[in-house]
This record gives structure tokens, C-alpha cells and sequence, in this order.
């Protein structure tokens, strides 16, 4: 049994229909900064979590591209003493049979 036509192709994916295929200048070459700010701002204080509404007077510290500030004096100094590897002392396993502390 034969199954007719009942139309033309509706998109011919061999050949290029389309007028505008050519990429424009500013695209011809990859852009290599492409999502990356040139400078980052937190306004939301590190140690308390609460976002600073007015920045000017208030503490902050550059650190490469972002500049975090803080509520005061006193949570900067907090931010800038809190060790880098742990916060916290992990607690050793003395047994060598591989459990899991948890």
C-alpha cells in the first residue's frame, strides 16, 4: 500500500534559507572576558548577613576584583580573623578501621 503526499517539504535543512547566516564583525572573534565584571560589590556583610542599604562610611576591604563592605568595625575584624583552611577543629579518628565520623 502507497501513502501519499499531502504537501511539500515544510523546512529544507539542506541548503542555507536563510539571508542573514553571515556572523557580524564584532562577532568573528571570540570574546575571552565574556561573563567575567571587571570589579564585584558586596553589599551584604559576610559575618551577619544583612544587606547594607547606605555604603558610604562604612568599613570595607578590596581584595583583587571585589570589594566587600561590612555593618561596622567590629564584623571587618571578625571577617579578617577567621582562619582561612578551618573555622573549626575536625575531630581526629583514632580507629584505623575506616568509619565514618557522622
Amino acid at each position: 500500500m502507497e501513502t501519499q503526499s499531502h504537501g511539500g517539504a515544510v523546512h529544507d535543512f539542506n541548503m542555507a534559507n536563510y539571508t542573514n547566516t553571515d556572523p557580524l564583525p564584532r562577532d568573528q572573534t571570540p570574546s575571552f572576558r565574556l561573563h567575567e565584571p571587571t570589579q564585584m560589590l558586596s553589599y551584604i556583610d559576610p559575618i551577619t548577613g544583612r544587606e547594607i542599604e547606605d555604603l558610604s562610611g562604612h568599613p570595607y576591604i578590596v581584595d583583587g576584583n571585589i570589594t566587600m563592605y561590612f555593618e561596622s568595625e567590629e564584623t571587618r575584624q571578625a571577617y579578617l580573623d577567621t582562619p582561612i583552611d578551618h573555622p573549626f577543629h575536625l575531630v581526629d579518628n583514632p580507629t584505623d578501621e575506616g568509619y565514618d565520623e557522622g
